[in-house]
């Protein structure tokens, strides 16, 4: 029989439910266990039940107390990831966070210390280094065969505005969608950010500008490694989730572009008609949430490293509040000044 690793669920929103969801039938060597929701009701314990989880709490003291559960899947609001790893990691259980650990470097410093004393594993939930097309293109960076990068290009625009209600706590467009891109950037480059300048402006109309942020930014980048880099957000592409990616380099260039809804081309006399991109994350990602689980699960049973480490979780922090404070004052920002 495969051993399965233990896993207790904190947090059951949109992201909590989509790893629940997959831990429970897509991750074969995961069994989970139990979930902890402060708003638990009986629509989650029937979702729960449906997933065959056996205990739900409202408390998530309830998963940290119980020494049959190996690790812990952290999927609850920004502001308790940091205090909730340092729970687990004194409980002795492994963590896979979703991102960001926090906005506050001392607080991921010290939910990193926590982990880095009590010997568990942590995987920061960057999903996007599991996709098919970003992987592609990172892997033949990394392979040497173009040489060194010298451009690395981020596209990055969601199909649609978020509510204001979540705008107004999202910490910003750096921190809450940018976040992800930051550490895109890393990845391909195998090289750390040293200077960010960026730029943003709210053109929709949607009222970013009411809680200070943004619906359009263009972030600009040096790396350790000399190589240059952009990143371009949009809160609304209105025909889909743009996402792609690409890396110029000494002998060449790698680039990948969307996921279409279907893969048709249909060619007439009047043009050329192809599908829109996937419409969000869920469908253009959810192979990836796959992925990265499996990939914690294994790292667990046959204590490895995990391929998203904390120092993964803490440069893009650093580049988020650099790319930040450059938008506010209007100039370029070395990474040692928010250090």
């Amino acid at each position: 029989m495969m051993k399965k690793v233990r896993i207790g669920l904190l947090g059951a929103g949109r992201i909590g439910k989509l790893h629940g969801e997959n831990l429970a039938h897509a991750v074969p060597s995961a069994e989970l266990y139990a979930v902890a929701d402060p708003f638990m009701n009986d629509a989650t314990r029937e979702w729960a039940a449906s997933m065959g989880i056996e205990k739900c709490y409202d408390d998530p003291e309830k998963i940290f107390s119980d020494p049959s559960i190996e690790a812990v899947f952290i999927c609850s609001s920004t502001n308790t990831h940091a205090e909730f790893i340092m729970r687990a990691a004194k409980s002795g259980k492994h963590i896979f966070c979703e991102k960001p650990i926090d906005t506050d470097l001392n607080k991921i410093r010290e939910a990193l210390a926590a982990v880095e004393e009590a010997g568990v594993k942590l995987q920061v939930g960057f999903v996007r280094r599991f996709d098919h097309n970003h992987k592609m293109v990172r892997d033949t960076v990394a392979s040497g065969k173009l040489g060194a990068p010298h451009i690395v290009k981020v596209t990055s625009r969601d199909p649609d505005h978020q509510s204001m209600d979540y705008i107004k706590v999202s910490g910003g467009i750096f921190m809450d969608m940018t976040i992800h891109d930051f550490d895109m950037v890393r990845y391909l480059a195998g090289s750390e950010v040293t200077e960010v300048t960026a730029y943003g402006a709210a053109l929709s109309g949607a009222g970013y500008d009411q809680y200070d942020d943004v619906d359009t930014a263009i972030i600009m980048m040096k790396f350790e490694n000399g190589a240059l880099g952009v990143i371009d957000n949009s809160r609304a592409a209105h025909y889909g989730y743009d996402q792609r990616t690409e890396v110029h380099c000494d002998k060449g260039c790698v680039q990948v572009s969307n996921d279409l809804n279907d893969m048709s081309m249909i060619s007439t006399a009047e043009g050329v008609e192809i599908a829109k991109p996937t419409w969000f994350f869920l469908e253009r990602y959810n192979n990836a949430f796959i992925s990265e689980a499996k990939e914690f699960t294994e790292a667990v049973l046959n204590d490895t490293e995990t391929p998203v480490t904390g120092i993964d979780g803490i440069q893009p922090v650093k580049i988020a509040l650099a790319a930040a404070k450059s938008l506010k004052e209007g100039r370029p920002v070395k990474i040692s000044e928010v250090e």
